[in-house]
């Protein structure tokens, strides 16, 4: 008797029971930088863009530049562009420059001719940094 029970419960559950079923499981990354769909960029830009919560730092010295030292600064960056443009063709040709020392806003441009040719030292008489420029002759 026991064992018409134990048989009929494995018949029921044998009609009872379906077939398994499989898929294959493949990893698709979401970025495209490792090889997700490339369709998913502008997503992921804009839900990293969202979670942002660090603020970009605001350029405070642009806000607060005096109109009359910017006027300054720009003059003084003509006048040593137009210094550098008078080297220029004076080394290659077109007019010419004296040796001296020319006084350009906080700087001290100092023009001399050496045997390599022409040297420029410039002098920041604000700090005292110095940077010398060697043009040389034949160039």
């Amino acid at each position: 008797m026991k064992r018409f029970f134990t048989l009929a419960l494995l018949v029921s559950l044998a009609a009872w029971a379906q077939p398994t079923r499989a898929q294959k499981f493949v990893y698709q990354p979401i970025n495209p930088a490792f090889g997700g769909n490339t369709f998913n960029y502008t997503w992921l830009q804009a839900s990293a863009t969202a979670q942002n919560r660090i603020q970009a730092p605001t350029n405070a010295t642009s806000a607060t530049t005096d109109p009359l030292a910017q006027f300054s600064a720009n003059l003084n960056q003509q006048v040593l562009s137009q210094l550098t443009s008078r080297l220029i063709t004076s080394q290659f040709g077109q007019g010419a420059i004296k040796p001296g020392t020319y006084n350009v806003g906080a700087y001290q441009v100092q023009v001399s001719q050496s045997t390599g040719g022409v040297v420029i030292t410039v002098t920041d008489t604000g700090t005292g940094n110095q940077t010398t420029i060697t043009i040389p002759n034949g160039l």
